[in-house]
């Protein structure tokens, strides 16, 4: 299923497959996510979903469930 990923704050869209790994999408629409660990321990790569969620985008993949998925990137001033 396709899926219409947007990231916050830029307003870049790009088509998804569902479940496919939101580090490989975001790179294919050229957007940087930072990382760290790359297995969800030290939260640098946390992303927030457009339902409120707060999710590690290093170990996450697009959610299956939806149409259309907003993706808001925040910088962490520690990383």
């Amino acid at each position: 299923m396709s899926v219409k990923v947007k990231f916050l704050p830029d307003e870049i869209a790009v088509e998804a497959e569902a479940g496919e790994p939101i580090l490989q999408v975001a790179e294919r629409a050229g957007v940087l996510i930072p990382t760290g660990c790359l297995m969800g321990s030290c939260h640098a790569c946390e992303v927030d979903l457009d339902d409120g969620s707060t999710i590690c985008a290093c170990i996450s993949g697009i959610p299956s469930d939806r149409k259309e998925v907003t993706i808001d990137l925040y910088s962490d001033p520690i990383w």
